[in-house]
């Protein structure tokens, strides 16, 4: 029988997993920066004569010059970095928390007091962090970046349609900006070895660090090396090239040692991306008995006044049902923060909350049970493209849900389920959907004399199990023990590392490593099924056997691979020539509302995924509880205050910036269809890690309606909003 634990678990628990910033190198020195306190404006002069005057400092540097340092370009406009703006090349300040200094020093404790020290005189200048402030700009997407892909969906006359239903929903959602916050804070060590710049750094894209550097410094991109084999928690925030890895570069080969910075937590607010706030207003159209005609999906979105970070929230609601017609319409609104970004169901989670939501009120609204309602607004269609999806088992997670969770013995009414303490319970229920993505990816293997195979792919271990599902493949497929098959992802010395993201790492890595079994086992003389003795096999070779072979989304054209090498983005689908792809959910949700106090717990979750073949039984029901999770804090915890008078946001701790504990995190249970996707794949195996968030906070919400009577269009949810 295979072992389906996990392959790095033994590694993690005992400590020896390294990450990125655990690295000490001998004569390492410790940087930190000094930020700006103000909104927006300019910086007229910047003191570091008390840092420098702090035992231990080695250098505080305030600008670099043009010919030594280079912007790395917006990672969405073609670029590496998760923004166009690099800090520390002019006086303008774009946003509060931007960069003005970098300390070095000997010790950490050194640079940090001296990183205090720093001072700055500014000009400031009205900013706005809210998207109804005064100055902040609005934008129509379609119209300000006019690509196909971003382009408004329009399907039929939506807005007539919904004008003309029997029955109509016309409500607003609001959607907290939110904060990613890994364990594994930013940072990085970098160390120059003559002529090579070796980065270790914890990050979902080691290309997009690799070239980007090498655009900001000038250098050929085959001189840096980036390794990050383990991340501890990356969530989107790590998906490209950070603001702090030129400047440190530049500051180790000038004093010509290695340098290790790690932000604080502060820090990470103000210096990474995030989740922008949105608001929703969906309408829908439906007849008496539920079936929805048409459905109309409008949302602002947050974003910088240095990029356009686009928003795509309707890619999905657009395919939730059968619509008839539809019409969505996305803006962005301009303000004085960092360039915002992905982070875990980084529209999906809002866009979910807002119109599964919609969808809730509408099966009150016509007296159907939500559950039933779904089923019967279910389709095997693509409203927007009319191709058939891939596969599409969201009926059968949605009566499989409420088989488990017992929503047979649910009484509709609100405020009618207690207790024995009295407290009120609420059940929800929600769909979600993510579009599956597959990109390019090499994968190299080598087959030793001593019967273990070594796998070099492109991927990022950020704690969803990568390893583990490629040890899988390769144990189940040339039937050796998984103990004996070691994989290195996260390392540009072993493949390209195109960024891991969007639930297509092991829908992406997999195929590779399934091309590149097939010519392993040509090297090795090997039948083309079957279990095979590779040290046997390699002995008859008299050396190490080397396979290498790439993959491509369908309909991705080979010189994408070449993109993808170069460290730019190469994405493919989520509809491809003949179908349309996605990853399907349903959740279901008890909540606990306290009589006097309000107070909101959440006792048990039932969630029931289809995300084709379950690559890794453990991982992946591990990725859907810490999506559920997530899901639950988005609901009733996490919101990134922005802060009205300096700008930037106020609760920028996790003392002030509440997340699941826990004591938050009850009963879990997790189910799985488990048909593969074989025309998505030839493995048969669609993106998890995203899809598992879609919906939580939807159905979190709708349960709390169904225990309180009270519909809660903005989360989070608090105490004061029941009471």
């Amino acid at each position: 029988m295979t072992d389906t634990r996990r392959v790095d678990a033994y590694e993690k628990v005992t400590g020896k997993a390294a990450y990125g910033t655990d690295r000490v190198p001998e004569g390492v020195a410790y940087a930190t920066l000094a930020v700006a306190r103000i909104g927006r404006g300019r910086v007229s002069h910047v003191d570091t004569t008390a840092a420098e005057a702090v035992p231990g400092v080695l250098l505080a540097v305030t600008r670099f010059d043009a010919d030594e340092l280079r912007g790395a370009g917006f990672i969405m406009g073609g670029g590496f970095s998760f923004q166009s703006l690099q800090p520390l090349l002019d006086d303008h300040i774009a946003y509060r928390g931007q960069p003005i200094a970098l300390v070095v020093a000997e010790t950490l404790v050194a640079a940090t007091e001296a990183a205090e020290l720093v001072t700055a005189e500014y000009d400031t200048e009205a900013f706005a962090v809210h998207l109804d402030a005064e100055g902040a700009t609005t934008l129509v997407q379609e119209e300000a970046i006019p690509l196909p892909f971003l382009a408004d969906i329009k399907v039929g006359d939506a807005d007539a349609a919904v004008d003309a239903s029997p029955v109509r929903i016309d409500s607003t959602y609001e959607y907290a900006a939110q904060h990613a916050v890994p364990m594994e804070l930013n940072g990085a060590v970098v160390e120059w070895r003559g002529d090579t710049l070796v980065v270790h750094e914890g990050t979902q894209n080691a290309a997009a660090l690799r070239h980007g550097l090498a655009e900001q410094l000038g250098i050929d991109a085959a001189d840096i090396e980036v390794r990050s084999p383990y991340v501890g928690g990356g969530f989107g925030q790590k998906n490209s090239l950070q603001p702090h890895l030129g400047p440190l570069a530049l500051v180790a080969r000038r004093l010509g040692r290695p340098v290790k910075l790690v932000l604080a937590r502060t820090q990470t607010f103000h210096n990474g991306s995030f989740r922008p706030a949105t608001r929703h207003r969906v309408r829908l159209g439906a007849d008496a008995s539920g079936k929805i005609l048409a459905a109309v999906h409008e949302v602002d979105q947050q974003t910088s006044r240095h990029d356009l970070f686009p928003a795509m929230h309707t890619e999905i609601t657009s395919r939730l049902y059968g619509f008839p017609a539809f019409r969505g319409r996305h803006r962005l609104v301009q303000t004085d923060v960092q360039t915002p970004g992905y982070m875990r169901a980084p529209f999906e989670s809002s866009a979910a909350f807002a119109f599964e939501s919609a969808v809730d009120e509408l099966a009150y609204a016509t007296g159907r049970d939500p559950v039933a309602l779904r089923l019967a607004n279910d389709t095997m269609t693509d409203p927007v493209t009319g191709r058939p999806f891939s596969t599409r088992f969201l009926a059968e997670c949605l009566r499989r849900g409420a088989e488990e969770f017992g929503w047979a013995d649910r009484n509709p009414e609100p405020r009618s389920m207690r207790a024995d303490d009295g407290s009120l319970i609420g059940w929800g229920v929600a769909a979600g959907t993510y579009p599956g993505s597959i990109v390019p990816a090499v994968a190299h293997l080598t087959a030793g004399a001593d019967g273990r195979v070594t796998v070099g792919v492109d991927g990022h271990e950020m704690g969803q199990g990568i390893r583990s599902a490629v040890a899988l493949l390769v144990s189940r497929d040339l039937g050796i023990p998984v103990r004996d098959v070691e994989v290195r992802v996260g390392d540009t010395r072993f493949a390209a590392q195109h960024l891991t993201a969007g639930s297509w790492g092991t829908a992406s890595a997999l195929p590779a490593v399934h091309s590149g079994l097939r010519e392993l086992r040509k090297h090795l003389n090997a039948a083309g099924t079957g279990d095979v003795d590779v040290a046997a096999a390699v002995e008859r070779a008299g050396r190490p056997v080397e396979a290498e072979a790439g993959a491509l989304g369908p309909g991705q054209p080979p010189e994408a691979l070449d993109q993808a090498k170069s460290g730019h983005l190469a994405i493919s689908g989520p509809v491809f020539p003949e179908f349309s792809t996605f990853s399907w959910v349903a959740h279901f949700v008890e909540v606990r509302v306290e009589p006097t106090t309000c107070r909101i717990r959440v006792p048990r979750v039932v969630s029931v995924v289809d995300c084709g073949r379950v690559a890794s039984p453990v991982t992946a029901a591990s990725q859907v509880r810490g999506g559920v999770v997530w899901g639950i804090g988005g609901a009733l915890r996490e919101e990134s205050l922005a802060d009205d008078r300096f700008g930037g946001f106020l609760n920028a701790t996790l003392e002030e910036y509440p997340i699941m504990v826990n004591a938050d995190v009850h009963r879990i249970d997790v189910g799985f269809v488990d048909e593969p996707d074989l025309l998505f794949n030839p493995v048969g195996v669609k993106g998890l890690g995203e899809v598992a968030m879609v919906g939580v906070a939807a159905a979190v919400a709708n349960a709390v309606h169904h225990a309180t009577g009270k519909r809660h269009h903005r989360l989070p949810i608090r105490l004061d909003d029941v009471l």
